[in-house]
């Protein structure tokens, strides 16, 4: 077993789960759709007053950005659950959690990625200031990546169950929180003219501890499941 060999696997397995994606176009469409109603939704509740919109924007996107995350978690294992590919992936003489943070990866960039442009978008539609923009930017890239990696090991652990949704939801909404709590104040320090190092510091604190622990989690959760 070569590094070669090893970056060959992670790469067939990234590019397989991305096609799969694209060929089930509601894995993609369904979290930018929820996403996009529950951000309108808040203009319709709080009014058209641009100054209350505007307060508020940073915790509407990001619980609506949130909560899309945890919808397309499920699609993560669910297939390769279904036909057995999951055994192999587990079974295989290449490193188990090479390939489940290709898999990790490429949830992000089927639902990660999407959510921080169109976040951008509908931040205009709530008059999101422009110095606003770069800390939303950062902070939803730093913790979409969260939401992938965390967000795994909830579904390793419920892979395969009966109704297994509303379970996902209550292991790993208590654990974003935390990013959650920092990202929304970062941007509410960026809209008023206040420093954000210190939240992108505990963020980018986050972003390191779920990517040294949450694979090597996800896969004893795997094991444990398919065991």
């Amino acid at each position: 077993m070569t590094i070669s060999t090893t970056c060959t696997s992670f790469s067939a397995v990234l590019m397989r789960d991305l096609k799969l994606g694209f060929r089930h176009s509601s894995d993609l469409l369904n979290p930018l759709l929820f996403f996009l109603m529950v951000v309108t939704m808040f203009p319709l509740a709080l009014g058209p007053d641009k100054i209350t919109l505007q307060q508020n924007a940073p915790a509407v996107i990001w619980v609506a950005a949130l909560l899309a995350s945890s919808v397309s978690l499920d699609s993560m294992f669910r297939t390769d659950f279904e036909d057995g590919s999951l055994e192999q992936i587990l079974l295989s003489p290449q490193p188990a959690i090479i390939l489940v943070m290709a898999k990790i990866l490429a949830h992000w960039l089927m639902t990660g990625a999407p959510l921080t442009i169109f976040a951008l978008l509908l931040g205009m539609l709530l008059y999101l200031p422009t110095a606003a923009f770069l800390p939303l930017l950062a902070s939803l890239l730093i913790g979409t990546h969260i939401f992938s990696l965390v967000g795994s090991v909830g579904v390793a652990l419920t892979v395969g169950l009966r109704g297994s949704g509303m379970l996902l939801a209550l292991l790993i909404l208590p654990l974003y929180m935390p990013v959650l709590i920092f990202a929304v104040a970062a941007v509410n320090n960026a809209l008023n003219g206040m420093s954000v190092r210190g939240e992108f510091y505990f963020l980018c604190a986050l972003l390191i501890l779920a990517f040294t622990l949450a694979p090597f989690a996800t896969v004893s959760s795997l094991r444990i499941r398919m065991g």
